[in-house]
C-alpha cells in the first residue's frame, strides 16, 4: 500500500525544493569528503615523515651508544601491540594511537634481535586541524545549502506564481469568462524579439486560444441572433396566412408547424440575449410555494406540487417562472409521470420517473440542438433554464435518481 502524502508535497515548489536540497546535500557531501581525505592524507603523511625521520635519528644514536632523546625508547609500554609485532618482525612502520589521553604518531623499527625501538611524536595539533577542517566543512556546507535553497525557492516561487495565475485564468475561461487573460508582461510587444521562457509561451498560447475561442463564440452568437431576427418577419406573415386557410386537417397541421417554428425562433432570440450577458433582473419578493403552483396551473399538465417548507426569495418572478416552466415541460416531454415539483426552502426540485437525463447532460450540462434517445426537441428548453438561472444568481443542477428518473434541482438564495 502506497503511503498517503500531504497535499503540499505534490506542488512544483515542494518538488523543486526537495530536488535542490538533495542535490546540494549530495554535492556538499562529495566535496566535503574529497577535501577531508585530501587534507587528512597530507597531514598524516607529514606527521609520518617526521616520525620516521626521528626514528632514523634515534636508531643512529642507539647504535652509537648515545642516550636516546625524550620521546624515544626501546620497547616502551605504551607502544601499540600491532606496531610492536611489525617492528619485532624486522619492518619499520607508523601508527596513530592515544598516549596518556593525547593522539600520538608512533614510529617503530627493529633493534637487537626481537626488540623494538619506538619514537612518539605529538599528533594533537594535526588532529585539531583535521577536526577544525571537518567543522568548517559542515558549517560551510550548511550555509551553502541554505543560501541555495533561498535563491532556488525565490526563483521557483516566481515561476509557480506565474503558473498558478495561468491555471486560474484557464479555470475562469472554462467557467465561461472569455474575457479573462493572463497578460504576462514577458509576452508583451517589447519582449517579442527576445527569447521567451516556457511559462511565458504557455501564457501567450492560452491568451491566443481564449481570444480565438471568444471570437468564434461571438460569431456563433451573432449568427444565431441574426437568423432568429430574420425569421421573425416571414414567420409573422406565414402565421397570418395560416389563419386565413379554411378549416380542416391540413390547416391544423400547417398551423401547428408554424407555431412550433415561432416557438423555436423565440427560443433562439432568448438564447442570443442570454449569450450577450447583458440581461438585467427586476427583483421582487416572492413566495416560492404559490409561485410554483401558478407555474403548474399555467402548464396544465397534471404536475404534482409538494411544499415541504415555504420561504420568501428575492428574485425576478418572470425569469423564475420561465425556469420552472421549462423544467416541468421537459419532464413531461422527455420523461414519464408522475412529475413532482417539490419546494423545500430555497431549493426547488422537479422529478420525473422516466429513463433519466443522458450522461452527457449530467456531466456537462444541457447543450443546444442536442438530444438523445430518439426524443423530439432541440435541446433549447434546459439551455434557456440554465441561462435564466445564472441571470438570477441561482444554481441549476441535473442528476438521475438512484431508483430511476431525472431530477433537476434549482437552488435559490432565501431572504
Amino acid at each position: 500500500m502506497r503511503p498517503v502524502l500531504p497535499p503540499w508535497s505534490g506542488t512544483l515548489a515542494a518538488k523543486a525544493a526537495a530536488f535542490i536540497t538533495v542535490m546540494c546535500c549530495a554535492l556538499a557531501a562529495l566535496l566535503g569528503v574529497l577535501v577531508h581525505v585530501q587534507v587528512t592524507n597530507q597531514t598524516v603523511g607529514q606527521a609520518r615523515d617526521q616520525a620516521l625521520q626521528r626514528l632514523t635519528q634515534a636508531t643512529q644514536r642507539y647504535e652509537a651508544g648515545d642516550t636516546l632523546r625524550r620521546g624515544a625508547g626501546v620497547d616502551p609500554p605504551e607502544l601499540p601491540g600491532e606496531l610492536r609485532e611489525l617492528a619485532v618482525a624486522g619492518d619499520r612502520g607508523t601508527m596513530v594511537a592515544d598516549r596518556a589521553g593525547r593522539p600520538t604518531m608512533w614510529a617503530a623499527g627493529p633493534v637487537d634481535g626481537r626488540r623494538a625501538l619506538a619514537v612518539a611524536v605529538d599528533y594533537s595539533q594535526q588532529a585539531r586541524t583535521i577536526e577544525g577542517l571537518d567543522r568548517a566543512i559542515v558549517w560551510s556546507s550548511g550555509l551553502a545549502i541554505g543560501a541555495t535553497l533561498l535563491v532556488g525557492a525565490f526563483a521557483v516561487t516566481r515561476v509557480t506564481r506565474r503558473l498558478h495565475t495561468t491555471a486560474l485564468v484557464a479555470r475562469r475561461i472554462s467557467a465561461g469568462d472569455l474575457d479573462a487573460r493572463v497578460n504576462d508582461p514577458r509576452t508583451g510587444p517589447r519582449t517579442q524579439a527576445s527569447p521567451q521562457d516556457e511559462v511565458a509561451a504557455v501564457a501567450a498560447a492560452l491568451d491566443s486560444m481564449a481570444a480565438s475561442l471568444q471570437g468564434k463564440l461571438l460569431a456563433e452568437q451573432r449568427f444565431t441572433a441574426d437568423v432568429a431576427h430574420e425569421l421573425r418577419t416571414p414567420l409573422t406573415g406565414l402565421h397570418a396566412a395560416a389563419e386565413l386557410l379554411p378549416p380542416g386537417r391540413p390547416t391544423e397541421l400547417v398551423r401547428d408547424r408554424v407555431a412550433a417554428l415561432r416557438t423555436l425562433t423565440e427560443d433562439l432570440l432568448e438564447i442570443s440575449r442570454l449569450d450577450t450577458g447583458r440581461e438585467r433582473v427586476e427583483l421582487d419578493t416572492e413566495q416560492l410555494g404559490p409561485l410554483a403552483e401558478r407555474v403548474v396551473r399555467a402548464a396544465g399538465n397534471g404536475t404534482e406540487v409538494r411544499v415541504v417548507r415555504d420561504v420568501s426569495v428575492e428574485t425576478d418572478r418572470r425569469r423564475l417562472e420561465r425556469v420552472l416552466g421549462n423544467l416541468v415541460a421537459n419532464a413531461h416531454k422527455h420523461g414519464r409521470g408522475p412529475v413532482v415539483l417539490t419546494v423545500d426552502g430555497p431549493v426547488v426540485t422537479v422529478r420525473d420517473h422516466g429513463d433519466g437525463f443522458p450522461e452527457y447532460l449530467v456531466a456537462h450540462g444541457p447543450q443546444r440542438f442536442r438530444t438523445e434517445g430518439g426524443t423530439r426537441g432541440h435541446g433549447l428548453g434546459l439551455t434557456i433554464a440554465r441561462g435564466q438561472a445564472e441571470v438570477l444568481g441561482a444554481r441549476l443542477e441535473f442528476a438521475n435518481a438512484p431508483e430511476g428518473g431525472a431530477v433537476a434541482t434549482l437552488s435559490l438564495v432565501a431572504e
